[in-house]
């Protein structure tokens, strides 16, 4: 009876972590502003209402950031198809990490990081901040300074990306390098193969 109890409970505590995490709805690959106006639209904000994005929101803007729009590639291109950009999601619930293949948001601290994620007081505000991790072990026969570049380029694209995304939607976003790294990553529980390039804050706009 006592071990009929125990493996109930740990049953139950399982599925109490899984339920955690964030099924996305299907990314909606359709639609949106025509390229060449999202460009003239395309800029930085650092004003952020406080309104929560909806997870179709999230969903599509995850997916046009890292999804996969092929079998086994990605929206945004990286040096020699490595792949090894993560995406982590800083919300007012918790830290979570986005499974693009799943399309799932994978819950990874309970504990609201916003503030960690930059130095400017607006960041603990956005209600979405995405920060961008580096796999080291995923690129090799490159130099650490051939590392840095490839890293922060692929970086680069899938914010751009997330700029258009913004634009299209009317959503307001600033991409960021100035955040206290080391602080960061001790508090996402980041092994030394992961480095953290630049986060990026999303929201809607704080006059809209």
């Amino acid at each position: 009876m006592k071990k009929t109890v125990i493996t109930i409970f740990a049953a139950l505590f399982t599925t109490a972590l899984m339920a955690q995490d964030i099924d996305l709805p299907a990314p909606r690959r359709t639609g949106g502003m025509p390229l060449m106006e999202a460009l003239a639209r395309r800029r930085s904000s650092r004003d952020f209402g406080s309104r929560a994005l909806p997870r179709q929101t999230i969903s599509d803007l995850l997916w046009a950031a890292w999804g996969y729009n092929r079998p086994d590639k990605r929206t945004a291109p990286s040096s020699r198809d490595k792949q090894e950009i993560e995406l982590y999601v800083a919300m007012p619930e918790g830290l979570y990490l986005y499974d693009a293949e799943a399309n799932r948001l994978r819950m990874v601290s309970g504990e609201d990081l916003r503030p960690l994620t930059g130095t400017q007081p607006f960041v603990a505000e956005a209600p979405l901040n995405i920060i961008y991790v580096c796999r080291k072990q995923m690129i090799t026969g490159k130099t650490p300074d051939e590392l840095i570049a490839a890293t922060y380029a692929n970086t680069g694209f899938i914010a751009q990306n997330v700029y258009l995304f913004c634009a299209s939607e009317s959503l307001a976003t600033v991409v960021r390098a100035m955040v206290d790294r080391e602080k960061l990553a001790e508090a996402m529980h980041l092994s030394e193969q992961s480095m953290i390039t630049l986060v990026q804050s999303v929201g809607y706009p704080a006059d809209e």
